[in-house]
């Protein structure tokens, strides 16, 4: 008997050393991403941004995800450079990401978005919208614009025009300097 107990002892021993080997595998998870329903994926975009056959100025991404039959993009490390209607420059923005919906002519920024004029202003937020059928640019969170001479706005929320010259602040206005106010519309 006393060798059936060694026995016992050695096969569950080599069973062990057996479920020590075998390697785990990853979790399966469900969670769905922008690749899985994307129509289209695009690495190292460059494109030209035209309105009505005149360019009026240039985007970059690190990738585009485009979707409902090709009218709504989303991208990752946005650039946009902005050309008035005779083709020269007027501004940038930088965004984390965006979104653009060709039906709505809506262009939205997320992330540590940043728009630099020409003219040296520079408006900082977490998220803005650009309606460019009425030519605005709004947001409901939190701005940091700073002007040439060093002068800085905040405030919750905004409405301005795409130059920075006229703006609303919504809500929680401070800083220095003088602000054009927008017209309501």
């Amino acid at each position: 008997m006393t060798r059936r107990p060694a026995l016992l002892l050695f096969a569950a021993a080599v069973a062990v050393a057996a479920g020590c080997n075998q390697a785990a595998e990853p979790p399966v998870t469900h969670v769905p991403s922008l690749v899985d329903s994307a129509e289209q994926v695009v690495f190292d975009l460059s494109t030209i941004l035209t309105n009505q056959g005149v360019a009026r100025g240039t985007m970059t991404a690190d990738t585009a995800f485009v979707f409902h039959d090709q009218t709504v993009f989303d991208f990752r490390n946005v650039g946009v450079k902005f050309n008035t209607a005779t083709g020269e420059p007027s501004g940038t923005m930088r965004a984390d990401s965006g979104r653009y919906d060709m039906r709505t002519q809506i262009l939205a920024g997320w992330g540590h978005v940043v728009i630099t004029t020409v003219d040296g202003k520079r408006l900082e937020t977490p998220q803005l919208r650009y309606n460019q059928a009425s030519d605005v640019i709004t947001s409901d969170t939190s701005f940091v614009l700073t002007t040439p001479d060093g002068k800085v706005q905040r405030g919750i929320g905004l409405v301005t025009d795409p130059k920075l010259d006229h703006i609303r602040i919504l809500r929680g206005a401070s800083g220095a300097g003088t602000i054009n106010n927008l017209p309501d519309r």
